[in-house]
């Protein structure tokens, strides 16, 4: 759907895509209807020619649904008089060994992995334009924050690389969670199977499902408490590092010179005060967020304290866990828009790092690990810098050298009991306090240094191939199947 940066109004769509949209509650029933005759006719339940006689009505039937302005159908009883009115009472022979709660079950479950496909596309989407960023900012030096103050120099592409892992974890959980969202009720009837020996191995086969669930109360009853909480929980954990990130540029979008920015186009004026660029992007994105966050906690408040048998944790599914993934889409969506609208400004970051003492920890490591002083003696030391470069008004390239000989001297007397030279040169002292030279001289696993962020991003280049190509399999293995059960449908005439 089209999204606009006006961070107001309900422009929450429909579905999670123009798909979903179609495949509705009543493209469903008649796939069900199509899968239960081919195996009604296949197990011998049903004659060939009564499977013939049922299909022409089945057809019949959807043509009649396809009339324009024809009411969408919400329930299997409308669409069974469809059937009976073109072939009597016969036509009732396809809900052999049925019942609405296995079909309810079905079709919702049907309905939710299309939901989870469009969010994972939607998730890789995004982590493709995330991932190209980052591989052009490897050394595009920033702050980190902690207890929201700058805390240590790092990259935009560590900083991008961090949130890119994190969303690996999402694509294993999609993953996983699609083995247990992928699987079927049908054939279950009420919850304890029925007198006829139905295949349901071949309903899940001729629907795309993976499997059955296997006992009968729990396919149409206990599952549909676990799965789609199970589901909208990962759709809701992405919101939270969504808005986490939408956070970080707000606040870097705020300041009077941000290193941050949108394009223009990703924001809008005010209607009062001509100068403001309101950051609409921004906001709507995390507004979004929150409303996906709080669709994910409806589907749990619906489901608890509930009997088994009742029809609101079946409806949980396709009202409240489609709607969070309808509204994840649409979130992900105005993320991605988000980061290809940003203007990154590497100068003024730099200016940022420069105007504050965030590298001071290098030089406690740096007297520590070239002139072996003791850690809390360089850490007192780098802590005094600050303190009187704080009071005096000093940056790191204009802190007087003499003043940090000075307190080198002092804090060495205080806690070595004797007077010490500071060992660094005015050179080392103000090459320790650059953002490059810190991130430059991180080592180790997953630190923040071009050569180690480069290697991380290669990793994240790799899978993100891998997952898409998870996920366009898992479509075409959902297509494959719709065109065998409309193949074993039309053996029936």
């Amino acid at each position: 759907m089209a999204v606009s940066t006006i961070p107001w109004g309900r422009d929450i769509p429909k579905a999670s895509s123009e798909e979903a949209l179609e495949k509705h509650w009543a493209y469903w029933q008649n796939r069900i209807n199509r899968a239960s005759l081919v195996m009604l006719k296949e197990e011998g339940i049903v004659s060939a020619e009564q499977a013939k006689t049922i299909a022409r009505a089945q057809k019949r039937a959807e043509e009649i649904q396809a009339e324009p302005d024809r009411a969408e159908i919400q329930d299997i009883m409308p669409l069974e008089k469809l059937l009976i009115e073109e072939c009597g009472q016969l036509a009732t022979l396809i809900h052999t060994g049925r019942s609405r709660q296995d079909i309810f079950a079905t079709l919702y479950q049907a309905r939710l992995r299309l939901s989870l496909l469009d969010f994972y596309d939607e998730l890789n989407v995004l982590r493709s334009t995330m991932l190209k960023i980052a591989k052009d900012h490897v050394k595009t030096w920033m702050p980190a924050y902690t207890n929201g103050v700058q805390a240590m120099p790092i990259t935009l592409g560590f900083y991008l690389w961090a949130f890119l892992e994190s969303f690996e974890r999402d694509a294993d959980r999609l993953q996983e969670a699609w083995a247990r969202v992928n699987q079927t009720a049908l054939g279950t009837a009420v919850l304890a199977c029925s007198a006829w020996p139905l295949s349901r191995s071949r309903l899940a086969e001729l629907l795309g499902f993976d499997s059955p669930i296997e006992n009968g109360l729990d396919s149409s009853q206990v599952s549909l408490f676990d799965i789609p909480i199970e589901a909208a929980g990962i759709a809701s954990n992405v919101a939270v590092r969504i808005t986490t990130l939408m956070q970080d540029i707000a606040q870097q979008y705020s300041q009077v010179r941000p290193w941050l920015l949108l394009d223009q186009t990703a924001a809008y004026g005010s209607s009062a005060m001509p100068q403001k660029r309101n950051p609409g992007i921004i906001n709507k994105t995390r507004g979004r967020a929150s409303d996906v966050i709080g669709a994910a906690h409806t589907v749990t408040i619906r489901a608890h304290n509930l009997n088994l048998g009742m029809f609101d944790n079946k409806d949980s599914i396709s009202d409240d866990s489609n709607a969070v993934y309808a509204k994840a889409v649409y979130m992900l969506e105005l993320a991605n828009w988000a980061f290809s609208m940003l203007k990154v400004n590497p100068e003024r970051a730099l200016e940022e790092l420069n105007n504050d003492w965030t590298c001071t920890m290098a030089l406690a490591e740096t007297l520590q690990m070239r002139f072996a002083v003791p850690f809390r003696v360089g850490h007192t030391f780098a802590s005094q810098i600050v303190t009187e470069a704080r009071a005096n008004g000093w940056l790191p390239m204009t802190f007087p050298y003499e003043e940090a000989q000075r307190v080198y001297s002092d804090i060495t007397q205080k806690l070595l009991g004797e007077t010490g030279s500071l060992p660094l040169s005015d050179a080392e002292f103000r090459e320790t306090l650059t953002p490059e030279y810190v991130v430059k001289t991180r080592v180790g696993l997953g630190c923040p240094s071009p050569e180690s962020t480069e290697s991380g991003l290669k990793k994240i280049e790799e899978r993100l191939a891998i997952d898409s190509q998870w996920c366009a399999l898992k479509r075409d293995q959902l297509k494959q199947a719709d065109a065998v059960l409309d193949k074993e449908f039309e053996k029936l005439f």
